[in-house]
């Protein structure tokens, strides 16, 4: 339920964002339609990105965290769990067939706080007053008939919950919570919840923000964050480079070779899509688990991108700027040097951005191979321990280094390839 709430919120606040938007800025727009004409429906190179709508996307999705989450850096929050004070009767039935009600206060608490119990006086009747505590997010047995007169007796029961009957296997819902008798006739307390996600799923931002700030100060596990990051990048960028190494001359021997095409095509279209975690057991057994075996894993995540890039690019390029160069004769090395390869740079530097990415996505996997140290290895330790905010603080700085590669890996596209897009 809450994840589908997290999606109608998200579609919700694009649609809003993309009207007002569009609105406001067709307002300040001259409404000349001459430079629209040089515009084709569909043109990929015509499509450039909305800054306004990069900016919105990014606090769009920190409002939806935060509002979900409970976040104090959020104006807007869903409702949250129940916390604080809560009562509820139960009607009592002894031996003799008599029935009495007595009221539960129950004081639901966050975990591991320190609290007292509520206070309430036993009262009339053998059924007596009770209190009790609750965790956040948590439920508990309650043992209503606890200080009940008889209630050791066959044939007492509880049989209504502010006067509602219930059996076993049956539930009643409370003011602030929901109560459900089991077989045995144990009554299981369970207080609303809510729409906000435990942080043990899903932390809060300023939560994982004093994780970075502890992580960068103390270190986690004998290493400093730093070392952590730099350790995931040195292995990335080693894997990366080797497979680009042989991956690019493979390519273009494939692209440019019928035999070496025949030869290495049933391979490279074989591993292809065998993703790089299945190679893990190999990867140990064949290269065991030091440092050349996670190179390895990420060498083989890269080679078969930057393989195939190569050779797309080799067969995209025009065939009408072959024979113009052989016509003004050009040899074949001339031809490879001044045609083939700058051709090719546009579909190889899309490749090399593809593979950084699976890269990236493979580093964790790659440091489960009994490394000590690296940002996989902080992430799949904290999981252990349930270190949520880790996780997600380590997920979050993966993906902002692998962002800011990929807008470096484009800032290098456009000065060394200013010929992209043009025939």
């Amino acid at each position: 339920m809450t994840g589908l709430l997290i999606i109608v919120a998200y579609v919700a606040m694009f649609v809003i964002s993309m009207v007002v938007v569009n609105t406001l800025t067709a307002k300040s727009k001259p409404k000349d339609f001459t430079s629209l004409k040089t515009v084709t429906f569909g043109d990929e190179s015509a499509v450039r990105p909305n800054r306004w709508a990069s900016v919105i996307s990014v606090v769009v999705l920190f409002l939806i965290w935060g509002a979900f989450t409970g976040s104090k850096l959020s104006p807007i929050h869903v409702p949250g769990p129940f916390e604080g004070d809560t009562s509820f009767t139960y009607t009592a039935q002894n031996a003799a067939g008599d029935t009495d009600d007595a009221t539960v206060a129950v004081r639901v608490h966050e975990v591991g706080a320190e609290v007292e119990d509520p206070v309430l006086e036993p009262g009339d009747g053998f059924a007596k007053n009770d209190v009790d505590r609750v965790g956040l997010y948590r439920s508990k047995i309650l043992r209503l008939d606890r200080n009940d007169e008889g209630s050791g007796e066959d044939g007492y029961q509880i049989i209504a919950i502010n006067g509602q009957p219930i059996g076993p296997n049956g539930s009643v819902d409370t003011d602030d919570g929901t109560m459900t008798m089991n077989e045995r006739g144990g009554l299981n307390f369970v207080p609303n919840k809510g729409f906000q996600m435990q942080p043990l799923y899903l932390p809060s931002p300023e939560r994982v923000v004093q994780a970075l700030v502890e992580v960068a100060q103390d270190g986690y596990r004998n290493f400093t964050l730093w070392e952590h990051l730099g350790w995931s990048l040195f292995r990335v960028l080693a894997g990366f480079a080797v497979g680009a190494l042989i991956g690019i001359p493979l390519g273009y021997a494939m692209g440019l070779s019928n035999w070496f095409r025949g030869w290495f095509d049933p391979i490279v279209e074989f591993m292809r899509p065998v993703p790089p975690l299945a190679l893990i057991p190999l990867v140990i057994i064949w290269f065991g688990i030091n440092e050349t075996g996670k190179i390895v894993l990420l060498f083989l995540a890269a080679l078969w991108i930057m393989a195939i890039g190569a050779r797309a690019g080799v067969s995209g390029v025009n065939i009408t700027k072959v024979h113009a160069a052989y016509s003004l004769g050009a040899s074949k090395s001339q031809i490879l040097r001044h045609v083939i390869i700058p051709n090719s740079l546009p579909e190889i530097f899309t490749a090399a951005r593809v593979a950084m990415g699976v890269c990236w996505g493979t580093v964790v996997a790659a440091e489960l191979v009994a490394a000590n140290v690296g940002a996989g290895m902080m992430i799949t330790t904290a999981s252990k321990f349930q270190q949520t905010y880790i996780v997600v603080m380590g997920i979050i700085l993966i993906g902002v280094i692998g962002f800011g590669i990929d807008i470096l890996m484009r800032k290098a596209e456009s000065w060394l390839v200013p010929w992209k897009g043009r025939s």
